[in-house]
């Protein structure tokens, strides 16, 4: 099984803490990507350290506590490669993904194809096993979203929401999500506290390894490596990463790709004014998966909130949504 290993490396010379580069005297010009075109293909065995079986209970423990009855059709906005996506599906809910990074949707389908497959060949027919279904996957602004009705309940993961920099941009999600959610339904998501800009991001440096040792009579996995650059502005609670990815060809040679992101740093009160701005009753902030309260010192907090709509609220085909008068009781 492979290994990832994150080692924090002591800012190097200047005042920006990254490294000068050596060797060739004319170096050529990089091209840095963003939206996760550098990372797409090596962004889950880089991350292979999160339990999303664990992270998914707790979605389903979210849902067992908050809501009436089990909900049916679950959205999981950004959600990448599937990482979420798919342990959601295997417990039954009929999962829609959105993102808004074709290359990782790209990476996403490709799973998706090989969990239908896999599926099949298990159940030894060519239809899936009742109560099985493959997630939709579709490419979306989290911002500007639209599906085609109501979802019974929302998840957004890994910190999704602190990539919601631009002012006004939490807002236009937190709408999107109020529309399309159904009246009581729920929004589960999670955002880096401010303790991890403040203490984890900063202006830190990482190496994030990903080598694979060779099996009996196999092949080693080819290795992967990423520098991590963090840059991060109090003032503007805007924290840049700049990252660069070495992967492993086939020959031994190692090609390199560079890019940006920015996420923002946003305080509980923030938080809290945006989802009552978005019409959801807040839940509760948790620290952990085991539902105790959030802190100042953990380093993600889990949000959940209920919409807070009345009567019988239907879409009209405009894309607004409209509600009778009739009051919705829980």
């Amino acid at each position: 099984m492979s290994q990832v290993r994150k080692r924090w490396l002591q800012q190097g010379a200047g005042s920006s803490g990254r490294g000068r580069a050596v060797g060739r005297r004319h170096r050529p010009e990089l091209t840095v990507y963003s939206g996760y075109q550098a990372l797409a293909g090596v962004y889950d065995c880089l991350n292979r350290e999160i339990d999303y079986g664990r992270w998914s209970a707790f979605l389903e423990a979210c849902f067992d506590r908050f809501l009436p009855a089990r909900p049916r059709i679950v959205l999981d906005l950004a959600c990448g490669t599937g990482r979420m996506t798919f342990p959601l599906a295997d417990r039954g809910y009929d999962m829609i993904g959105i993102d808004g990074s074709e290359d990782m949707l790209a990476e996403a389908y490709r799973k998706s194809t090989e969990r239908t497959i896999r599926l099949l060949d298990e159940a030894g027919t060519d239809e899936l096993p009742a109560g099985v279904t493959t997630p939709l996957f579709l490419c979306q602004d989290m911002r500007s979203f639209e599906l085609y009705g109501t979802v019974d309940a929302a998840v957004c993961c890994l910190d999704s929401i602190n990539y919601l920099c631009g002012d006004g941009d939490l807002d236009a999600c937190l709408a999107c999500l109020y529309l399309y959610i159904a009246p009581g339904g729920l929004l589960v998501f999670d955002v880096n506290s401010p303790v991890t800009f403040e203490k984890v991001y900063g202006g830190n440096a990482y190496i994030l390894e990903d080598t694979a040792p060779a099996a009996d009579g196999q092949p080693s996995a080819p290795a992967v490596y990423c520098g991590w650059q963090n840059e991060y502005d109090p003032g503007t609670h805007l924290c840049r990463f700049y990252l660069s990815v070495f992967r492993e060809e086939k020959d031994g040679r190692y090609v390199r790709t560079d890019e940006e992101q920015t996420e923002r740093c946003f305080s509980r009160g923030e938080l809290e004014a945006a989802l009552d701005r978005a019409g959801f009753d807040l839940c509760g902030i948790f620290g952990g998966f085991d539902f105790t309260p959030a802190g100042e010192s953990d380093t993600r907090w889990h949000i959940v909130a209920r919409t807070r709509k009345t009567g019988d609220w239907y879409l009209c085909p405009d894309g607004h949504g409209t509600e009778r008068k009739t009051e919705y009781h829980e």
